[in-house]
């Protein structure tokens, strides 16, 4: 059964870090195309970055240039998200997700997370407040 399980969620001051994970079970993510996507109250979702799993480009959404760092690590089956410098906009539900279809842009995936990826976690809630 394909699952994907995110942690590392909580409650942070501004400028802080959060380093989130997402396990995934069930299948192997060597070859899979990764991303993480955010929803905050009232808005859409978005994709924050995403990678393929090939090319090396990670593709990071302007607003979080600079400060988020998205990495896998294919022996332990899991997927990160560093987050630094946190600000009270990046307060949302985090959710990660992977695509069967691997060789596809990291600008693709976050571009396009409701049709370009297969399996979703059920999200974990960051909140950056004082």
């Amino acid at each position: 059964q394909v699952q994907l399980v995110e942690s590392g969620g909580g409650l942070v001051q501004p400028g802080g870090s959060l380093r989130l994970s997402c396990a995934a079970s069930g299948f192997t993510l060597d070859y899979y195309g990764i991303g993480w996507f955010r929803q905050a109250p009232g808005k859409e979702r978005e994709g924050v970055s995403c990678d393929s799993s090939s090319d090396g480009k990670p593709y990071y959404a302007d607003s979080v240039k600079g400060r988020f760092t998205i990495s896998r690590d294919n022996h332990k089956n899991a997927m990160y998200l560093q987050m630094n410098s946190l600000k009270p906009e990046d307060t949302a539900v985090y959710y990660c997700a992977t695509a069967e279809r691997g060789y596809y842009s990291g600008g693709y995936y976050c571009q396009n997370g409701d049709f370009g990826m297969d399996y979703w976690g059920k999200g974990t809630l960051v909140t950056v407040s004082s």
